[in-house]
């Protein structure tokens, strides 16, 4: 994959299909390629750059206090060194987080902004459930470990576990797979989840902007009609069966919706 440097450190993305540029946003622990799914269909109408944060995957791993806002300045450096000047973007959680203060800060650079299981501020619920996986990872000394056994549970329905334990088992085995993220580097950038306020940033996104979340999501779904109310000329969709991964817990319907919205705002 390439790596470029991106104003102070060096960022490893992927980039995939031709088209108008979508950038790809992870989510927390997870490095580029956690977009497989949709980069399938989505490279058939996009360029997708899909990224490695700062402290993930190939991308570098520096000491010190992390943000969200930072890594949207991250994220724009980058698109600042490849010669993207305008983007869709699109981030789930943690990601989706990022891509407000992007959309926010750098607005004449979002072409559309798509956050799906976002939340504007974190209050003591998300806090008090960060933390906890902050002492597993500790404990276990595995960032991979501590998200199969720890996230996973979050991010899934219950009925996925009970109807379909291999493919439980085929993600686990996927995270398994991923470059290892150090346990400092997860305190790090899980930090700045803890920390992410960007309740005055969404008055300033001017973009179009597609919200999604399961219904079953009850870490981020009652952020819901904040970021609606909150964001102008924004819309949202709800994924009846899920939680708060829709992305893996229904692949065709989450890339049918979310590709709607994003071919509709090409050209």
């Amino acid at each position: 994959m390439p790596k470029i440097r991106a104003d102070k450190i060096t960022m490893n993305y992927d980039q995939q299909g031709s088209g108008e540029p979508l950038l790809l946003i992870p989510y927390l622990a997870a490095d580029y390629a956690c977009y497989a799914f949709q980069v399938a269909d989505y490279s058939k109408h996009f360029s997708c750059v899909s990224v490695d944060l700062r402290g993930t995957g190939e991308s570098d791993k520096p000491g010190g206090v992390q943000t969200t806002e930072m890594f949207a300045d991250d994220v724009a450096a980058l698109m600042q060194s490849i010669g993207i000047q305008k983007a869709h973007i699109s981030g789930l959680s943690l990601g989706a987080a990022t891509g407000i203060w992007l959309a926010a800060k750098y607005p004449d650079r979002v072409k559309s902004l798509s956050l799906h299981s976002c939340w504007s501020k974190s209050d003591a619920y998300i806090e008090t459930v960060v933390r906890g996986w902050q002492v597993m990872v500790k404990a276990t000394n595995s960032v991979p470990e501590m998200v199969i056994q720890g996230i996973f549970p979050w991010c899934f329905t219950p009925e996925l576990y009970a109807q379909k334990p291999d493919y439980i088992q085929a993600l686990s085995d996927f995270v398994r797979g991923r470059p290892k993220q150090p346990v400092d580097a997860f305190i790090q950038q899980s930090d700045a989840a803890i920390t992410h306020d960007a309740e005055a940033q969404l008055s300033k996104i001017r973009a179009p902007t597609q919200i999604t979340f399961g219904r079953h999501d009850i870490l981020t779904i009652r952020f819901a009609d904040p970021l609606r109310n909150g964001i102008r000329n924004s819309e949202l969709c709800i994924f009846e069966d899920c939680s708060h991964v829709p992305l893996y817990e229904n692949v065709p319907a989450f890339n049918e919706k979310t590709l709607g919205f994003l071919t509709k705002h090409v050209g």
